[in-house]
């Protein structure tokens, strides 16, 4: 038995608007400091005061959200008493507001403490909102949340199925302001959400095809996102490919670029985006040594044929050199050396890098389980940028 769990999705240009209609009394804004001050919060709060909603914005949401954040948060919410809670950014802000909802209506919880095993009995206080300003995480439509231990430099995967949101607006136009290096990082997130919830053990058939959607949308619209902000075909396209692979990853599961990525950045704190997409290419060539099927009928997707020799293994590693041929067109790294992290730097940590990664809720659907020695292996060769033989 599966379940697919998906908010209510309001999509297009101009789906801002939604909110006009909205019933309630309070809403409360989780966000960023810089979305203030581009004033995209300003543009929520104009359709909240037509639909004569108060507003509070917590504005406190830093990358990669931390435990103490999320609980602060909370605290505010609690004296607040919001009806609605809105988590408006990227994946930090409102992977933040699922959290801060949840100590909000739970507050006898440790963030640490949301599984997908227990009841929440959500919705009690308030529901969720969740509008993304950028186009890659997909949290708009999922239930995950991703917060960070700031203590051990660990991230950690929570959540529980009632914590998607009730509402998620996907307005395209939110997204015009975004630098060409945050469009292509939050780009190649999305494509690792599709590539790896196509490819990993727990994909469906209720979920492939959004993945697939996603990976050819990427493919042809993330370069010229990139060239040039101000294309809104190339911007909605790209908005409306991160919540299909949003919908597909988030019902199905992500894989192993996702846990390496996960422990490198948190780490050496680069973007989460840059991290799985440099990974993805190498977990790619690792898996197809077991499990070639799906990732050559990607290589399809995108455009590649091939006679029946060319089948397998081989055209799965077509998939990863297409996808380090992406990465390039857009500007971004295929190897973590190009990060300028130090190679003593990176090897003094690898201990932690693997063992963080065994760990990682990402790496239980796994299509080819790596032993600890080849889970090092592959950090190693990510580093040197060569592809795996093993």
């Amino acid at each position: 038995m599966w379940y697919f769990v998906s908010p209510e999705i309001v999509f297009g240009e101009g789906a801002l608007d939604a909110l006009d209609e909205l019933e309630g009394q309070r809403a409360l804004i989780v966000t960023d400091t810089k979305l203030v001050e581009l004033g995209l919060v300003d543009k929520v709060k104009f359709h909240l005061d037509k639909a004569g909603i108060d507003v509070r914005v917590f504005d406190a949401v830093e990358p990669d959200p931390s435990v103490q954040t999320v609980r602060r948060g909370a605290w505010v919410a609690r004296e607040y008493g919001p009806d609605w809670i809105i988590g408006l950014g990227g994946g930090s802000p409102m992977d933040a507001a699922k959290a801060i909802w949840v100590l909000y209506e739970r507050p006898d919880l440790d963030p640490a403490e949301i599984n997908p095993f227990i009841t929440l009995g959500l919705r009690q206080k308030a529901r969720l909102i969740t509008i993304p300003t950028t186009s890659g995480t997909g949290a708009e439509v999922t239930w995950g949340i991703v917060l960070t231990d700031t203590e051990e430099q660990r991230k950690m995967g929570v959540g529980n199925r009632e914590n998607i949101a009730d509402i998620a607006i996907v307005d395209p136009s939110l997204t015009v302001g975004m630098p060409s290096q945050l469009t292509a990082d939050t780009g190649l997130d999305a494509l690792t959400h599709a590539v790896e919830g196509y490819t990993c053990a727990w994909r469906t058939d209720l979920t492939d095809g959004l993945c697939v959607n996603a990976v050819r949308l990427i493919f042809e619209y993330l370069p010229r996102a990139v060239a040039d902000g101000s294309d809104m075909e190339a911007r909605e396209k790209m908005h409306n490919a991160a919540t299909c692979a949003g919908l597909g990853f988030g019902n199905a599961m992500a894989s192993m670029a996702h846990a390496m990525g996960h422990t490198l950045g948190a780490i050496f704190h680069v973007p989460h985006g840059r991290t799985v997409g440099i990974f993805l290419p190498y977990t790619i060539e690792f898996a197809a040594g077991a499990a070639p099927e799906p990732f050559a009928e990607l290589a399809g997707v995108i455009g590649y044929s091939s006679d029946v020799e060319g089948t397998g293994e081989s055209t799965a590693r077509v998939l990863a050199e297409r996808i380090r041929g992406l990465c390039q067109e857009i500007g971004n790294p295929t190897s973590v050396a190009e990060l300028g992290i130090e190679r003593a730097a990176y090897e003094a940590q690898l201990d932690k890098l693997v063992d963080d990664a065994f760990n990682d809720t990402q790496m239980v659907t796994c299509c080819r389980a790596p032993s600890y020695d080849e889970l090092r292996q592959l950090f190693l060769y990510a580093y040197e940028g060569a592809p795996i033989d093993f």
